[in-house]
């Protein structure tokens, strides 16, 4: 089986591009990050995501971002609630994560090569989102280019292809793709700043892209919301 390296945060996106990659035979090595995030319940979700999957591995690996801050993701800042959601607006909020997905990567890449991996997969979305730039084609495109040049396999020709299955998708079709491929969205967890029990707030811009997805695709929601309306 061919191998592919799957960014697995444990949300609906991640969760989607794991089922993708099963769907297309691939053998999983799925890789999440403890980076010092307010919502590290979403690596219990991504635990049980690769297990359901049956991944060949899961890493989970280390960096604490916290050590540079710049994000209410990684500080202890207010998450923003209740606020209209479009990355289309141009406007980009402060749960971004200052090179986060390039960061990722990063690492992604270096196992992929130690693996003898030319496949991987991310899940980044440019049109339900909260407008972060490193979610962009743009960014993907020329990420990949870079690879070819910074890795010894490209170096020789065997450069790795980034898989962003999910781009040109809205939530709604995510959701319906996923289930298409068997994801269990109860395993998932999408909420910014959840309640110590896990409960997602509703109100953030994850949860607000969240229930609008379900609810667009048709498919009930199965995610504990903390107090806020349905």
């Amino acid at each position: 089986m061919r191998k592919a390296v799957v960014l697995l945060s444990g949300g609906i996106d991640s969760a989607t591009c794991c089922g993708l990659a099963r769907r297309d035979g691939y053998a999983i090595y799925a890789m999440s990050f403890a980076y010092g995030q307010r919502h590290a319940v979403e690596l219990d979700a991504a635990g049980r995501v690769a297990q359901f999957f049956e991944v060949k591995q899961h890493s989970i690996v280390n960096i604490d971002l916290r050590a540079f801050g710049g994000s209410s993701l990684t500080s202890d800042s207010p998450v923003p609630k209740d606020r209209e959601v479009s990355g289309e607006a141009g406007d980009i909020p402060d749960t971004y994560v200052p090179a986060r997905n390039t960061v990722f990567l990063s690492f992604a890449l270096g196992w992929a090569e130690v693996l003898d991996c030319y496949d991987i997969f991310i899940g980044v979305n440019a049109v339900d989102y909260s407008g972060y730039p490193d979610c962009r084609p743009e960014f993907i495109a020329a990420y990949e280019r870079m690879a070819h040049l910074a890795t010894r396999a490209g170096v020789e020709g065997r450069g790795v292809k980034l898989h962003a299955p999910l781009q040109t998708l809205n939530k709604a079709q995510i959701i319906r793709l996923g289930i298409k491929c068997g994801v269990d969205f109860s395993l998932t967890h999408s909420c910014y700043d959840p309640a110590p029990d896990g409960r997602a707030c509703g109100a953030c811009d994850s949860c607000r892209i969240r229930r609008r997805g379900f609810e667009e695709a048709g498919v009930a929601d199965p995610t504990r919301y903390r107090g806020y309306p349905g």
